[in-house]
């Protein structure tokens, strides 16, 4: 409620394993997620660096700025160039590449960290260049919807916010007794791990 009201400010993840590099994250159009995670670090059933009392969603209303949309074709181009460099200065270092493995995403997390890092140095250098406000990439998460589907159940949009100015207002989402079923309400982990066992 501090952050709706204008009292505080979302911190950004900087974890090595955060896919789409440091930044604020956000599920595009998903408040289900939102209270889906949540719940999932309240019960200590999802990583998570905090602790949760109480479940909570807020919505926010962003500007993506110049972003690296991860589902157009040239931003997949600068991803795979930033790899193939980033392989490279790797190897010549005598290091060994990060790698993925599951939910613990370095690699990509090196990879886009590397685009950053470039065009901050291209900026501190030359004065030429920009850096990117938002990355914005889809995410297949779960089973398959089907058998030999390429749809999965989590499947959502994810939205990492470098830019904190383009966060233009905060909400609670509607209908609130839906995505916020613990505003003024007690948090009852032993009737929640019941309520939610089919997604913990």
């Amino acid at each position: 409620m501090r952050i709706i009201n204008g009292g505080d400010q979302l911190k950004p993840s900087k974890n090595p394993w955060d896919w789409l590099g440091e930044g604020v994250y956000f599920w595009e159009h998903n408040p289900e997620k939102s209270l889906e995670y949540s719940i999932k670090c309240a019960l200590n059933k999802q990583k998570f660096a905090g602790e949760i009392n109480t479940p909570f969603v807020i919505g926010a209303i962003i500007e993506l700025g110049n972003c690296l949309n991860l589902v157009e074709p040239q931003s997949l181009k600068i991803v795979k160039a930033a790899y193939n460099e980033l392989k490279v200065t790797t190897e010549k270092a005598g290091k060994n590449m990060p790698v993925n493995n599951g939910s613990n995403r370095r690699l990509d997390c090196a990879v886009i960290q590397s685009i950053h890092e470039s065009n901050r140095r291209e900026l501190e250098n030359s004065g030429n260049g920009f850096m990117y406000d938002t990355v914005r990439s889809p995410f297949h998460e779960g089973l398959a919807v089907y058998e030999g589907s390429n749809f999965t159940e989590g499947l959502h949009i994810e939205i990492a916010v470098l830019n904190t100015s383009l966060i233009r207002g905060y909400f609670l989402p509607l209908p609130i007794e839906q995505y916020n079923p613990y505003l003024n309400k007690d948090f009852d982990k032993n009737k929640a791990k019941k309520e939610y066992s089919h997604f913990l």
